[in-house]
């Protein structure tokens, strides 16, 4: 039984700026099936930010490319239809944008510049231009908008890093500061371990020991 402080301050990780920036995620399974598609877990999505909450069915045999797929279909809410080759009927209007973008970043390889420049002297302005104008050019109360609301993220990002800051004032007080170095022998905690076999009463504590190859921060080893 292991006695005193417990290894392990508490690290900051990167925090958000802006919502949808950084999401957490995390899987439900062992839920009995449901829905046409007999989807038996859930997939919980979190924005760090606002912490909105998303809740995505899936299949828990699902892989990782299924998941980002979901993903994927539920953020922008898309649904794949291919049409086949060339066929303009179906999906015209992308290859005559495609047109439209070559002509646009079209640079003759002999004369360096683009033909407007040429013809006119001048380029033609870009869709991006827009938004690169001032907020009041655009409408008198946009700027304001964009005001109240920096404000009210400056002000989250303040609250999310004093309950940090308190969190791990809390938790650095139980806990030590680990030395580790490479060639280290150290012990691994079986807490976690789920495929121990016998009376899990009687399991060791910790086993090993075993040599740390490498670091990958403060509290994170190789072994």
């Amino acid at each position: 039984m292991s006695k005193g402080k417990r290894l392990g301050n508490m690290i900051k990780i990167k925090e958000p700026r802006r919502p949808w920036e950084i999401l957490q995620m995390d899987w439900v399974n062992g839920l009995p099936s449901g829905g046409d598609r007999g989807y038996n877990a859930c997939l919980v999505i979190v924005d760090r930010f606002s912490k909105t909450p998303i809740f995505l069915p899936y299949h828990k045999d699902d892989t990782a490319m299924d998941t980002a797929l979901l993903i994927w279909n539920r953020l922008f809410g898309t649904k794949l239809s291919c049409s086949t080759a060339y066929h303009p009927q179906t999906d015209g209007l992308a290859e005559r944008m495609i047109q439209t973008l070559e002509d646009m970043t079209s640079i003759d390889a002999s004369t360096n510049p683009t033909p407007a420049i040429l013809e006119k002297g001048w380029n033609p302005k870009l869709p991006q231009d827009s938004l690169r104008k001032d907020l009041f050019d655009l409408h008198p109360k946009a700027a304001s908008f964009k005001e109240i609301l920096d404000k009210a993220r400056q002000n989250a990002v303040r609250c999310m890093e004093d309950s940090f800051s308190y969190a791990k004032d809390k938790w650095d007080k139980s806990h030590a500061t680990p030395d580790f170095k490479v060639g280290n022998l150290v012990l691994v905690s079986t807490t976690n371990f789920n495929n121990i076999k016998g009376c899990k009463k009687l399991k060791d504590s910790f086993v090993g020991p075993f040599v740390i190859k490498a670091l990958h921060g403060e509290n994170d080893v190789e072994v």
